[in-house]
């Protein structure tokens, strides 16, 4: 009686493995709630297309990863001094990012030698990293630090192709490219024609894509998110039901499914409506909301049905017109996700 991604196991893995040889130098993106798969998963996945780095976001998810992928775990999220006694990991097998000249200092002091730390610039994107000017400063604090590599990470939007190519000259001609053996670019969110333009712009670089949303959910055709029905009940118009005590609007049937906020369902990642039609989409569905409805992720007889009420922890409410047989208990319905912030209950592999 679950939420559960059921995955075609063969296809799901046919595509992995193209992506993989593909991008030579991969780097695996595993974070988060894995994509809805897991960490741990993802970071066996990982080994198994012969990665020898994997990409977490943050170093609380550094050591589950550690315990399930024998290579190099790189943290995306730019090192800081420890605070309110946060442990750091200094494994060997750690990369660490670095993005202020102050940190790399503080590093300097508080990790063994040697420890590994790669670059990152100041993209557009402007979240974290060093700004070009402060490169030579960088070099100077590296210390007995050492240099992996450069990182960009780059918008989605815009001309990122042309963007890279700039750090990569400037990253190349600054004093940092004189602490590494090989020169290596990090780059987060350019396509394979972007990819394939930086490499011909600049054949002395060794490129590595982190690539996660392409890799683990590029095939959607072989993800199906199902919810299991958990009972049926009769309902009149005006029959109040749930926790809210809500009168229904019209006669049929409730439908109560598996999936609820623990697991994702309801909650949406902010989006901003940028065409017409999209503004015109959020003003109709703010008018329902209003009125005490809203549009489900659950799918019944082809279409999508409305919750009764908001989701519940683990379940939700669907209201069913009379005029659609509602499906039996056991059966399973198919529910759209954001796969990014969902947690199934189980994950199987056909």
């Amino acid at each position: 009686m679950a939420l559960t991604l059921r995955v075609a196991g063969d296809r799901w893995r046919a595509h992995l493995r193209a992506v993989a040889d593909a991008h030579p130098g991969i780097v695996p993106v595993v974070k988060g709630n894995g994509y809805g798969f897991g960490k741990a998963s993802l970071a066996r996945r990982s080994a198994w297309l012969g990665a020898d780095t994997v990409a977490v976001g943050t170093y609380v998810e550094v050591a589950d990863v550690l315990q399930r992928f024998d290579g190099d775990v790189m943290v995306m999220t730019p090192w800081r001094p420890p605070v309110r006694g946060e442990q750091i990991p200094y494994d060997p097998r750690v990369v660490h990012t670095v993005g202020r000249t102050n940190d790399l200092l503080a590093m300097g002091e508080d990790a063994p030698a040697g420890t590994r730390v790669v670059a990152e610039g100041l993209t557009s994107m402007a979240r974290h990293g060093f700004d070009r000017h402060a490169l030579a400063d960088a070099a100077a604090a590296l210390g007995r630090l050492r240099l992996q590599g450069f990182a960009v990470h780059l918008p989605m939007a815009g001309g990122r192709l042309d963007e890279a190519e700039r750090w990569a000259a400037v990253l190349g001609a600054s004093k940092l490219a004189d602490r590494l053996e090989t020169p290596t670019l990090y780059v987060s969110h350019l396509t394979d024609t972007e990819l394939s333009g930086l490499g011909e712009r600049r054949p002395g670089l060794t490129i590595r894509p982190r690539i996660g949303t392409a890799l683990w959910l590029g095939d959607r055709g072989a993800l199906r998110p199902t919810a299991t029905v958990l009972d049926v009940h009769e309902v009149e118009r005006g029959e109040r039901v749930g926790y809210r005590q809500r009168a229904m609007p019209v006669a049929g049937h409730l439908v109560i499914v598996s999936g609820g906020t623990t697991h994702g369902i309801g909650l949406e990642a902010p989006t901003a409506a940028s065409s017409l039609r999209q503004r015109a989409t959020s003003i109709a569905k703010g008018g329902l909301e209003a009125a005490g409805l809203a549009l489900s992720p659950y799918t019944i007889g082809g279409k999508q049905r409305w919750f009764a009420e908001p989701p519940h922890m683990q379940a939700s409410m669907l209201l069913l017109p009379r005029s659609v047989p509602p499906p039996e208990v056991g059966a399973e319905v198919a529910v759209a996700v954001r796969f990014t912030t969902t947690t199934f209950d189980a994950v199987t592999l056909s």
